[in-house]
């Protein structure tokens, strides 16, 4: 149902915004045409007539008496050379028609007033277009006569406006054809583009329903270089990120139920052992070291996943205040420094004499720099080094970290900060410190940049601004 609603939803648009707008528009100017054409035939027929009649009546103003008066007239009417397109006839004073150059009387049917009208006009003449009462439609043209005589005291030409009439209704049904065409042409472009639009959309409507679903597997056919085609474009790729997302977070998931089942396990085990062991002081300092240090090791990943869980939700904060960045980086350096020996590992701290103060929250830099210093030497071999040293620069306070551990591959590196991902599943954690530790220095206004090779190592650089410039 959802499908015929958005191909009837553009569908309607279209036909009511566009079509609907140039049919009105086609109507508008074939009615115009219309009236413009039968204007010009109504108005060029009249400007005839008026000629016709103004030559007459100054053909006859140059007779003074009746007798030739009336005998001109007569002659006029009876041999009007244009009888079988015009009528000719002459008017008595009451406006009674007294002589036709057709010779028939038209006195039952035809009533027109213009004698009366000529006879009030200024220039005694009177132009009409009428329908006659044997439905004829005319246009007739009536001029006051010098008046010698009271039976021919005036004359009207007059002709039929049945032939414009029908020159309009072929111009009529011509243009309505165009206009038909038009609409016909307009109608199946149109309805192309439509489809050309519906079919895409119609298809993105389907697969990203899939979506969110959670079916990734399918892609949109891009079928043209358009807004459309680039709306597929983004569609395939946002389908690409999620499907990359969701590996990544069942890598996770799978990952953290790892990382949380080793832990839990120790704990479980020793705690069975210390239950039905006999009173073995130094089986039991063992046992409670490894419950100890699994249990802190949990709690670490509990407070990871909080964090993480805060910084999606937008409820991660900072309290911020003026931080002596060597203290803290100390401490977590001395936090390592003998959990390193026991895996073999040394790390070197090249301490400086002083560096600026940085306005931070200092609890979460040293989360920060635990994070990183676990991570260079979870992903150290024994016997390996890992370097920690501090500086300021360019107004900014400096902190690298390296070691010559595994390293990250070319084509991990890029994604090492992105949330769920984890380069190497063969060493332990949850994937999501390198994420957390990003999101707490660039909320310090900071930079955390990372420098790897694999099988070489890799260099952590995170730079913080100094309070007031370092100075």
């Amino acid at each position: 149902m959802r499908k015929i609603g958005i191909k009837r939803s553009i569908t309607i648009r279209w036909a009511v915004n566009t079509l609907g707008l140039v049919i009105i528009i086609l109507t508008a100017v074939v009615l115009l045409a219309l009236f413009m054409a039968r204007n010009y035939y109504v108005s060029t027929a009249k400007q005839y007539l008026v000629s016709r009649m103004e030559t007459i009546s100054s053909g006859l103003s140059r007779f003074t008496s009746e007798p030739a008066y009336r005998s001109e007239v007569r002659s006029i009417v009876e041999e009007f050379s244009e009888k079988d397109r015009f009528e000719l006839m002459a008017l008595s004073d009451t406006g009674r028609v007294t002589l036709t150059s057709s010779g028939f009387q038209p006195s039952d049917w035809l009533k027109i007033n213009d004698f009366a009208e000529a006879s009030v006009s200024e220039d005694g003449a009177a132009s009409n277009e009428l329908t006659l009462e044997n439905g004829e439609h005319v246009i007739c043209h009536t001029v006051i006569l010098p008046g010698l005589s009271r039976e021919y005291s005036a004359m009207r030409i007059m002709t039929s406006l049945d032939t414009v009439d029908s020159q309009l209704r072929e111009i009529a049904i011509l243009l309505s054809a165009i206009a038909a065409v038009i609409v016909i042409l307009m109608l199946t472009s149109g309805l192309f583009f439509v489809k050309s639009i519906v079919l895409p959309v119609r298809q993105i409507s389907e697969i990203a329903r899939g979506y969110g679903e959670g079916d990734f597997s399918r892609r949109i056919e891009k079928r043209s270089d358009d807004e459309l085609g680039d709306l597929c474009d983004s569609i395939n790729y946002m389908a690409g990120a999620l499907e990359n997302t969701e590996k990544m977070k069942n890598e996770f998931i799978s990952s953290v139920s790892h990382e949380l089942r080793t832990p839990l396990t120790a704990i479980k085990g020793w705690s069975e052992t210390l239950t039905e062991m006999g009173n073995d002081p130094e089986t039991f300092r063992k046992g409670m070291r490894v419950i100890s240090g699994e249990t802190e090791r949990l709690s670490g990943m509990v407070e990871e996943l909080l964090d993480f869980s805060r910084i999606q939700d937008g409820r991660f904060t900072l309290t911020k205040e003026t931080t002596d960045i060597l203290a803290e980086l100390g401490d977590a350096v001395l936090i390592y420094t003998e959990r390193a020996k026991e895996l073999g590992i040394t790390i070197e701290y090249f301490e400086p004499q002083m560096l600026p103060f940085v306005y931070a929250d200092a609890a979460r830099l040293r989360q920060v720099f635990i994070n990183i210093i676990d991570n260079a030497v979870k992903y150290s071999n024994p016997g390996g080094k890992v370097s920690i040293e501090a500086y300021a620069e360019k107004g900014d306070v400096v902190v690298l970290i390296s070691d010559n551990g595994v390293g990250i591959s070319a084509e991990d590196l890029p994604k090492v900060k992105t949330k769920f991902y984890k380069a190497n599943y063969t060493r332990r954690g949850s994937g999501i410190g390198l994420a957390v530790a990003n999101e707490i220095v660039e909320m310090h206004g900071g930079r955390l940049i990372i420098n790897s090779e694999l099988g070489l190592g890799t260099t952590v650089m995170i730079r913080l601004p100094a309070q007031n410039g370092g100075k």
